[in-house]
Parts: structure tokens; C-alpha cells; sequence
């Protein structure tokens, strides 16, 4: 990734004291207990792989898809410290629901910076996440192609035919597929010199009548109420007005240094959001334990465990200030490169793990029983890393850039 000239050790920053930042389109109480009411059934959903429906139903009538629509197109206008609190707020109550918004708001917000989407297409989507509560997700990954963040042309071809397109290929990881409104495909043209876009399938009544299978096959330990199923396109048909941004393969290399900040921002977000649902177990679980040894006292009077809590307390501030910063500077047009969006990103989920694997230490036994919440949330918290980019490319990334910086 080359230098950025914005970069410096420590580039994004809070908006300057006394500039005018907008003010908050998000009620955190209305978060926190949308989020109570998703960790009713959290367990139940995650011991079944099953989908929590009903938090969706719930999230439209909060108006949450649309957090991120143009006021004028009837949406709430929230910008990226938004969009953080409401996934990292309900991300403590159940957080594969957090996941599926996080792609929801970070597509929402790529297409409308996006010139190449046509305007109809871009109005509509943006429009049904107001009306209708309707739900996005590009889907990219596949069997051979792996995460398109690695390289390498997708499988899924798009043939021209009268009026549109026919769409062929398979994609895994849908997440969100059980209550996705529209599915972005990600896919080639045919040509010899493809271009490479995304192709808008809005979802009809039958998934089947329209050249679509589905195949229930998410059973990750982790993040196991995604809906993260395999989908595949038998010939699918897509109406010109229906095609997204398309490029040649070489423009996808650019760097998109918004989007990237929207990215890192909202994942670590959600795996933020678990490592604090850890926490807060954890601290009912030191004043609750009242072991014989202390005489009746609870182990939260036990300056060991008093250590290591402030050891979690210290990762998750981190955490605080790093999120915070990024969103506040990109809601005021002080974007980052990508590399420190990438980092951010990288030091927030791994201080997440970090953090989960220091509560499970210090409560043994209780805390990997499958009837406290620990283990789940540990499970949980480890899906942190398959999210692109990953930590090797993280990393290599800001080491060239350094390198970059530094050379003679």
C-alpha cells in the first residue's frame, strides 16, 4: 500500500476543541436495551446456529437500518461515531446481529461515495433501508477465490443477454443471508479483459424461482447466529439498471481510505462490544464467588483478581480511545491512510481476545461452562480474526509504508 501524505505516528484525531461536530443521531439508552432484549435468547440462538429474526423486526421499527441514509432520503443522517455506538452497544447484547449491520452501514456509506453506482440503483437501496427496514450485503468470498483482500479474479462470471445479465458462481460466508432485502454480487464479466463489479439481486418471494440455492451450511463455533450460509447463482438473471460499480481488476487495488476507516472501525466495534459483555460477567462473577478460604468474603476483594480485572480495564481503554479518535475524525474529513485504519483495527480486536482469554483465566472452570456466557463470548471474540484485511497483511502493510517513509 503506498505512503499516504496525511500520514504521521499518529495521524487521525479527535475534532479540534470548539469545532462544531453533528450532533448525535443515536439514543444510547434505546441501544442499551434493544441490546438487553437481544441477550434474552443470545444463548438459545447460538446453542441452535438459528437466526434472530426478531431482532430485526426490532431494529426496523428503531429505524436502525437507515441509521446512515441521507436525511433527505428519509434516513437519520449518522455518520461513523454513530454507527460505532449502535454496533458496539448492541454487540454487548448479541453480536452476529451487530455483525450484519456493520456491513450494512459500510455499504450504505460506499455507495453513496461511490460514483460508479448509478443513482437510480443507489436511491432505491438507500431508500428501501428507510421504507421497508430492507438489509445489504456484498457478497465476495468463494471456494477458489478465498477473500478478494488476497487477489486473484472471482469465479462467479456475468454473461450479457438481452436486457441484463445472467449470473453463475458460488459465494460463501453470506452473512445476514436469512433477512437480506438485496445481495450484491460480487462477479466477473466474460469478457477477455473482465470487468470487475457487483451485480444487485433484489430478493424476490422465491429464492429458488430465481436461479437461487441456498445451502445452510454456517457451523463456526463463533458468530453462529450470522446466517452466514453458502449461496449459489444457477444462471441468475440481473436487469442492467441492476449493476453496481465495475472496474477493471486493476482499479479494485486502489485504496479507499473511508471505507477502510468505516471497516476497521465497525468490526473492531463488534468484537469490542463482546470483550465488555465478558468483563461485565466477569465483575458479577468476583462479587458474586464467595469461596470458604476468604472467610465469606467475595474473591473481588482478592487483590490478584483486582490486578488482572485493571489488566482488562487498560485493553479496553485502549480500545475507547483508539475507536473514538478514528470516528471522530473521519465524521470531520480527517481520513486516515488505510494502513492506520488497518492498525486500529488490529490492536482493538486483539485486545478484545486478549481481554476475553484474561477473564477465562481468572475463573477457570466456571468461566468454560456452557452455562455461563464466557465461553460463548469467547468463541465469539476469536471470529475477530478472519475478518479482512488480516493481521499478517495488517501488519506487512504498515511495514512497508514505514519503510516507505523512511527511505533515502
Amino acid at each position: 500500500m503506498p505512503p499516504d501524505t496525511l500520514h504521521a505516528d499518529f495521524s487521525f484525531q479527535p475534532a479540534p476543541l470548539g469545532e462544531a461536530t453533528p450532533a448525535p443521531a443515536v439514543d444510547e439508552a434505546e441501544i442499551a436495551a434493544l441490546a438487553a432484549r437481544f441477550a434474552l435468547r443470545a444463548a438459545e440462538h447460538d446453542a441452535a446456529a438459528s437466526f434472530p429474526f426478531e431482532n430485526f423486526e426490532w431494529l426496523r421499527e428503531a429505524g436502525l437500518p437507515a441509521l446512515v441514509v441521507p436525511a433527505p432520503l428519509g434516513g437519520k443522517g449518522g455518520g461513523l461515531r454513530d454507527a460505532l455506538a449502535v454496533v458496539g452497544g448492541l454487540a454487548r447484547g448479541e453480536p452476529s446481529t451487530a455483525l450484519v449491520l456493520v456491513l450494512q452501514y459500510a455499504i450504505l456509506n460506499q455507495i453513496q461515495r461511490s460514483a460508479g453506482w448509478p443513482e437510480p440503483l443507489r436511491d432505491r437501496i438507500l431508500r428501501s433501508a428507510v421504507t421497508e427496514g430492507a438489509i445489504i450485503n456484498l457478497l465476495r468470498v468463494e471456494p477458489e477465490l478465498g477473500t478478494p483482500h488476497r487477489g486473484g479474479l472471482p469465479a462467479t462470471v456475468a454473461r450479457r443477454v438481452p436486457g441484463g445479465w445472467r449470473i453463475s458462481g458460488t459465494k460463501l460466508y453470506s452473512t445476514g443471508l436469512p433477512v437480506l432485502s438485496w445481495l450484491g454480487v460480487w462477479a466477473r464479466t466474460d469478457d477477455d479483459e473482465p470487468l470487475v463489479g457487483t451485480w444487485v439481486v433484489p430478493r424476490g418471494d422465491g429464492l429458488a424461482e430465481q436461479g437461487i440455492e441456498v445451502r445452510e451450511s454456517w457451523n463456526h463455533i463463533g458468530m453462529r447466529a450470522s446466517g452466514s450460509h453458502e449461496v449459489i447463482f444457477h444462471d441468475t438473471f440481473v436487469a442492467d439498471d441492476h449493476v453496481g460499480d465495475r472496474r477493471a481488476a486493476a482499479g479494485w487495488t486502489v485504496p479507499d481510505p473511508v471505507g477502510s476507516a468505516w471497516l476497521s472501525t465497525l468490526f473492531s466495534g463488534v468484537y469490542d462490544g463482546i470483550a465488555r459483555s465478558a468483563r461485565d460477567w466477569l465483575t458479577g462473577f468476583l462479587h458474586a464467588r464467595k469461596p470458604t478460604a476468604l472467610g465469606g468474603a467475595p474473591l473481588a476483594t482478592v487483590p490478584r483478581l483486582q490486578e488482572a480485572l485493571g489488566a482488562i480495564e487498560a485493553l479496553l481503554l485502549t480500545n475507547t480511545v483508539l475507536l473514538r479518535s478514528l470516528s471522530a475524525s473521519v465524521d470531520v474529513g480527517t481520513v486516515p491512510p488505510a494502513s492506520d485504519s488497518f492498525l486500529v483495527k488490529h490492536t482493538v480486536t486483539n485486545n478484545a481476545i486478549d481481554a476475553v482469554a484474561k477473564a477465562l483465566e481468572i475463573t477457570g472452570n466456571p468461566g468454560l461452562s456452557r452455562d455461563n456466557p464466557l465461553e460463548r463470548h469467547h468463541r465469539d471474540v476469536l471470529c475477530a480474526r478472519v475478518h479482512a484485511p488480516q493481521n499478517d497483511m495488517i501488519l506487512t502493510s504498515a511495514g512497508r509504508a514505514a519503510l516507505a517513509r523512511s527511505a533515502p
